[in-house]
């Protein structure tokens, strides 16, 4: 039988060989404790605290922030409107998105 060495798993952010002293499981994968942060505030994770999303990691709270739902009722809690749509964290997509793009019907205009 000949000898097969051991496939070496690399860290989906660095793409650096991850080492057994050194690996965090999560999201899937396996990433250095050093790279498995937050893709928005650059927080440190723990499996308990990551949300993924197309293969990238965030915390709890910026995944709400960039992906959740958006407008009134959603945010703060007790009433609060938050209207902090992450862009000093580094989110561009902070804009109202989901307006309704259909024709009004004839003659309500």
């Amino acid at each position: 039988m000949p000898f097969k060495p051991p496939e070496i798993v690399r860290c989906p952010k660095c793409s650096k060989a991850v080492y057994a002293a050194e690996e965090v499981l999560g999201a899937g994968q396996k990433w250095h404790k050093m790279c498995f942060t937050c893709g928005l505030c650059k927080k440190m994770l723990e499996s308990t605290t990551v949300a993924e999303h197309e293969g990238l990691v965030y915390c709890k709270q910026c995944y709400g922030r960039k992906f959740g739902p958006k407008g009134y009722g959603f945010g703060g809690g007790a009433g609060c409107l938050s209207m902090d749509s992450g862009e000093h964290l580094g989110n561009k997509e902070g804009g109202m998105n989901n307006k309704p793009n259909y024709q009004a019907p004839p003659g309500t205009q």
